[in-house]
């Protein structure tokens, strides 16, 4: 069943047109990526499928119920709780709506919402919590106004997951959640049975999750079945047939246009119909070329040399120890991820390598001629009212790439900037945009030492595989905080790992890092049964035995046990009669018949004490 039909979508900016008749169908069960470069429009057509934009042609069905996770969510309410209580008013209508169809008698209408109520639960409200601590977003007493941006995404996928929607729209969803968070979410959205478009940059989300990747190219929807790599495969073999396609016009275009430069007296009968052939070659549209640039971070830097080295490094908030006792030792040619849980002191490291912070213990050596750039999460160092011109040149209109002059338009041009974007302020990039311009300037700095935090956020899949490419082909040192799971096993050469109890704990791998971890878990799940079970039968052996209680073969013993009792004392009363006969004892009988007695007259005390204990039971 088609739960979102768009059709025909239209959508400009100014003059600058963004989509140009977008169609796209999404059956429920389908899990749609959606890629395209930064600025394609893949956001703005996800806010228009979504109902928070308005298009300028076309139309947009939805089926059911829908919920958006935009890049800058909204939250409503005063507190965390009043933002995820909103998502679940259509559960509090289904409610309502079953009473009401109750009072009113109409028992049909009523029998088909007490069966939506069963499939989805009667009682929700216990999922809020449980959500919120899921995705690591503050608890529901927390004030909206003091939530930070990456806090405010997470309780925004909390509530839109909440939502139980039948069609999910999800902006870059993995930004700001940690690896085991982006995990857990990965199995929720295979699970789920809706249908689902998703806006994201995380290469193995879209390989696990996808069924088929949608790609925004010039302003227009191109589909692709099957996962990621999928599509890497058919696109290419679709852009080379393109091109093959592309070349066979442009040489025919050329024959055509060799035939009608030649003399009238050398056309024959029909050259007005390759005139007119020459035209309509000429009218149609060139193939449009892949966008891509290349972003070169070379800085001359001796082999082996130590960049950055540092012992018994420690850093606490208040009584909060982030990490002690950390050696870090990064050469030239490193690259090394930063992994660990979101609050647990990465971009803390960051600062304090760079300078902007001070360790409480330990020592950190930099090298002499270390230069350091920072990619933040914040993507700060940019001022909103300058204009693209004035933010990559620094006010001036040449730069100095490796040893040459360049004019900051053709700078701008070689990271993908047109011309009719210069006097763009910075302040309405995107932040994709804001990511590249960032890559430029980086560029320009000649660093040697780059601290880069969650430096994959809101950028495209060409612009990661461009600066991926730069990473491995740099000759300095990287420190990385990402919870990009592509991006660190392509680039890094090692980890660090943040560990519980502030260690940090350096890995050859993020797999490495992700089997140590794993091992911690399951041992410190085995100390904690281990102490629960210690714990129990101490509180057991404190509370003595526990009552008996009879069981159903304990009342069938009961009821048979007098008739047994009189059988054993019948016995008992056969032998003591032959006992009494004086010719017994004439041989070795009488002493075999006492031994006989002895043991019948045991097991007749044996019946009574279990038939003791029996009723004992019984009337306890």
């Amino acid at each position: 069943m088609n739960l979102l039909v768009a059709s025909d979508i239209e959508k400009a900016w100014a003059d600058r047109m963004i989509l140009r008749g977008c169609d796209l169908t999404v059956e429920g069960g389908e899990i749609v990526g959606l890629v395209g470069p930064n600025g394609c429009g893949k956001s703005t057509f996800l806010h228009i499928l979504g109902g928070a934009v308005g298009h300028d042609g076309g139309s947009v069905a939805v089926r059911g119920r829908l919920a958006l996770l935009a890049q800058d969510p909204a939250l409503d309410g005063a507190t965390v709780g009043d933002a995820m209580g909103t998502s679940l008013a259509w559960h509090r209508t289904l409610h309502t709506d079953w009473q009401a169809a109750l009072d009113a008698g109409d028992l049909q209408r009523a029998a088909e919402l007490q069966d939506r109520l069963d499939h989805v639960g009667w009682d929700l409200e216990h999922r809020i919590d449980e959500l919120l601590t899921r995705v690591g977003a503050p608890d529901r007493d927390t004030s909206v106004a003091v939530l930070s941006g990456g806090e405010r995404r997470r309780v925004a996928l909390a509530a839109a997951l909440l939502a139980v929607p039948d069609v999910l729209l999800l902006d870059e969803p993995t930004n700001h959640l940690d690896a085991d968070t982006i995990d857990w979410l990965q199995g929720w959205l295979q699970g789920f049975g809706g249908a689902v478009v998703v806006v994201t940059h995380d290469r193995y989300l879209l390989e696990a999750v996808a069924t088929r990747i949608v790609e925004l190219e010039e302003g227009r929807c191109v589909s692709y079945d099957g996962s990621y790599t999928d599509y890497l495969i058919t696109r290419a073999e679709r852009q080379a047939a393109l091109q093959r396609a592309e070349d066979a016009r442009l040489s025919l275009l050329a024959r055509e246009a060799e035939w009608a430069s030649r003399s009238p007296a050398a056309r024959s009968t029909k050259q007005k119909a390759r005139l007119e052939r020459l035209e309509a070659l000429q009218s149609q549209g060139r193939l449009a070329r892949a966008r891509s640039f290349s972003l070169d971070l070379s800085t001359g830097l001796k082999q082996g040399q130590t960049v950055l080295e540092g012992h018994g490094l420690r850093k606490a908030w208040d009584d909060r120890v982030l990490f002690h006792d950390l050696d870090l030792s990064l050469l030239r040619g490193e690259r090394l991820g930063i992994l660990g849980p979101n609050g647990a002191g990465k971009s803390t490291l960051l600062s304090l390598v760079a300078g902007r912070l001070e360790a409480d213990a330990g020592t950190l050596r930099r090298a002499p001629r270390v230069r350091i750039a920072i990619l933040d999460q914040h993507r700060t160092g940019l001022r909103d009212t300058d204009t693209l011109f004035e933010a990559a040149g620094g006010g001036a209109t040449e730069v100095t790439v490796g040893d040459r002059s360049v004019h900051v338009a053709s700078l701008l041009g070689r990271f993908l900037f047109p011309s009719s974007m210069h006097g763009v302020h910075v302040g309405a990039l995107s932040g994709g945009e804001r990511a590249r311009l960032l890559l430029a300037r980086m560029m320009l700095e000649g660093a040697n030492l780059l601290l880069l935090d969650e430096p994959t956020n809101d950028l495209d899949l060409m612009t990661l595989a461009v600066l991926e490419e730069a990473l491995l082909a740099f000759d300095g040192a990287a420190l990385v905080v990402t919870h990009d799971r592509a991006f660190l096993d392509r680039v890094c050469t090692g980890v660090l790992q943040f560990e519980p109890g502030g260690r940090v704990v350096r890995y050859a791998s993020r797999t490495q890092a992700q089997a140590a971890e794993a091992a911690h878990k399951a041992a410190a799940r085995e100390q904690e049964l281990a102490a629960r079970d210690a714990a129990q039968r101490k509180a057991e052996a404190a509370r003595g035995p526990a009552p008996a209680r009879m069981s159903s073969k304990d009342k069938r013993e009961l009821e048979a046990l007098p008739e047994r009792i009189a059988t054993l004392e019948a016995d008992v009363a056969r032998l003591e009669l032959e006992l009494s006969d004086p010719a017994i004892w004439a041989d070795d009988r009488g002493a075999a018949l006492t031994a006989t007695l002895k043991e019948a007259e045991a097991r007749v005390a044996e019946a009574w004490a279990r038939w003791e204990a029996l009723e004992a039971l019984a009337e306890g």
